[in-house]
């Protein structure tokens, strides 16, 4: 395997599990030094052992953090500024989905939690990566967007408007920090089996929640849901210099469900 990541920084959201920690590990046997960043220390810790698992000497920096605080934003960026000197890429992850309701009974409070972590914190991951990548003069983000940020969701109108609005971020931002020698990105994930779309179908049907899956993937042309490891793998790529002229655009892994409906 080509070493693709060798001796550069790769700083990753949401890390604790998922796509987060999919990706840690794709990167880290790729040869990248890794800051790791999520809300739940316990998660990090069990990502960063199956990080030195496949990759004995990896180097991995822990940071706990609420990416919907600004502060503890710059905090993130700030350590793994002073620990590896750089941000060579960045996959701007962490999400929730928020609870399923319809619009006219959404609580305004649970409407701007998710506003709040997914648009927000991917704004404010956004906002300080670029100042350390604008001054490197390079650097490549990924966001984590959503079919949901492509096509509407029913029951998930907080949910859908962040993600339309990360979707929105990165194009504008692309357009802008391409002639730094950035390029910004995102993906829009369909029906992955992660611990949030676990929780997704127990919400759904909290006594059946593994049937209510069947039935959630039969409209999906591939009917299965994707595998975290497989959006590893693209994320990985999109993080690469390989992928350094895909700029300012949403790139779906849904198995075919976005361009089906």
């Amino acid at each position: 395997m080509h070493n693709r990541f060798d001796g550069k920084v790769v700083l990753i959201t949401g890390a604790g599990s998922g796509l987060g920690q999919a990706s840690a590990l794709q990167i880290a046997k790729e040869g990248a030094r890794l800051s790791l960043v999520d809300l739940n220390t316990a998660s990090l810790e069990e990502t960063k052992n199956k990080v030195l698992e496949s990759v004995p000497k990896a180097d991995v920096l822990l940071t706990t953090a609420d990416v919907s605080d600004e502060k503890a934003v710059e905090n993130y960026v700030n350590q793994t500024v002073q620990q590896f000197g750089a941000v060579d890429a960045f996959f701007n992850n962490a999400g929730i989905e928020g609870k399923q309701n319809l619009t006219e009974d959404f609580g305004i409070e649970e409407f701007q939690k998710v506003i709040n972590v997914n648009l927000n914190g991917i704004f404010y991951g956004m906002k300080h990566v670029l100042k350390v990548m604008k001054k490197q003069g390079s650097g490549s983000i990924v966001n984590t967007a959503s079919v949901g940020g492509i096509r509407g969701v029913g029951n998930q109108s907080g949910y859908a408007a962040s993600k339309h609005g990360v979707a929105g971020l990165t194009k504008n931002s692309g357009i802008e920090y391409g002639q730094y020698g950035i390029s910004i990105k995102a993906i829009a994930p369909g029906a992955i089996m992660t611990p949030m779309v676990e929780g997704s179908l127990k919400q759904m049907d909290p006594d059946n929640w593994e049937e209510a899956g069947k039935e959630f993937v039969k409209p999906n042309p591939m009917k299965r849901f994707g595998k975290p490891e497989e959006v590893g793998y693209l994320v990985a790529f999109l993080l690469s210099d390989q992928a350094n002229f895909i700029n300012a655009t949403i790139i779906p892994i849904d198995g075919g469900q976005a361009n089906k409906y």
